[in-house]
C-alpha cells in the first residue's frame, strides 16, 4: 500500500455526515482524526475492544463478525467504501461485540470520540445526521433480520446477487454481470449458510440457465427470471 498522506479535512468534507459543518467545525474533527491502514487479513479491533471513536471506510473493504463458542464464525455486515462502523459502540462505552478485519488492503480515518461529542453539543444538524446515519444502519440490521428468518436460502441467495447487481432500467431480460466482493466463504457466513449449501444454490441456479459463475465473476442471464425462481 502507497505510504503517501492523504487530505484528511478534504476527505472528511466529501463525506455526507459532514457535508454541511462549517469549515472551522470540520477543522475540529479533522484535528481528531487519524488514517488506519490495514493489510488483507490484518484485524482492525477485537471482540471486547473499548472504541475511543468510529470508523470510515475510504477504500478497501471491511468485515463486522463474531465466533461461536464452538468456533464458527458468523459475519455480521461487509463494509465498503464511504461506510462507517463503530458510532454505536461509541455512545454506550461497551466493549465492542464484534471483530473488524480487513477484507482487502484498507485506508479508513478513525474519528475519535471527543471531537465527536463537543460537535454533538454544538451543532443540532450533525447530531441528527449522526443519528439518521445509525437509523439507516438499524433498519438495515432489521432487513437483515427479516430476510434470514422468513426467506428460503436460495431466496435469500437470489437476494443477494439482486442486491449487488446495478440493473438497468429495462435490461431486466438481458445478461448481468458481477464480481462478488470477497470469498464465497464470507458471503455464506453473511446469508446465514455453509459454503456447501451457497456452492449447491450456484450450480442449481447455473443448471437452471439462470446464471453462470466463474470464480468471482457471476453473469445473470436473466434478472426477471431470477427474481421469480423458487427453487
Amino acid at each position: 500500500m502507497t505510504s503517501d498522506k492523504i487530505d484528511i479535512g478534504g476527505l472528511l468534507s466529501r463525506l455526507p455526515l459532514f457535508t454541511e459543518l462549517a469549515a472551522a467545525d470540520l477543522a475540529v474533527i479533522a484535528a481528531a482524526t487519524r488514517e488506519k491502514r490495514c493489510n488483507r487479513g490484518e484485524l482492525l479491533f477485537q471482540r471486547g475492544d473499548m472504541l475511543k471513536g468510529f470508523y470510515v471506510i475510504v477504500w478497501g473493504q471491511i468485515k463486522l463478525a463474531f465466533s461461536s463458542p464452538q468456533g464458527h464464525e458468523k459475519v455480521v455486515e461487509i463494509l465498503g467504501p464511504l461506510q462507517s462502523f463503530g458510532e454505536a459502540i461509541m455512545f454506550l462505552e461497551r466493549p465492542c461485540p464484534v471483530f473488524a478485519e480487513a477484507l482487502a488492503d484498507t485506508l479508513l480515518l478513525h474519528i475519535g470520540s471527543a471531537a465527536v461529542f463537543d460537535q454533538l453539543g454544538q451543532d443540532p444538524q450533525f447530531a441528527r445526521k449522526l443519528l439518521a446515519g445509525m437509523a439507516i444502519r438499524l433498519h438495515g440490521v432489521i432487513r437483515d433480520v427479516e430476510a434470514l428468518s422468513l426467506r428460503t436460502s436460495v431466496q435469500r441467495v437470489i437476494g443477494y446477487l439482486l442486491q449487488e447487481t446495478a440493473t438497468a432500467p429495462g435490461a431486466s431480460h438481458q445478461d448481468q454481470r458481477l464480481t462478488l466482493p470477497t470469498s464465497k466463504q464470507v458471503i455464506a457466513s453473511r446469508l446465514n449458510l455453509t459454503p456447501e449449501t451457497l456452492s449447491r444454490i450456484f450450480h442449481d441456479l447455473s443448471e437452471a440457465g439462470l446464471i453462470t459463475v466463474q470464480g468471482k465473476h457471476i453473469t445473470l442471464h436473466d434478472v426477471e427470471k431470477l427474481s421469480r425462481y423458487d427453487g
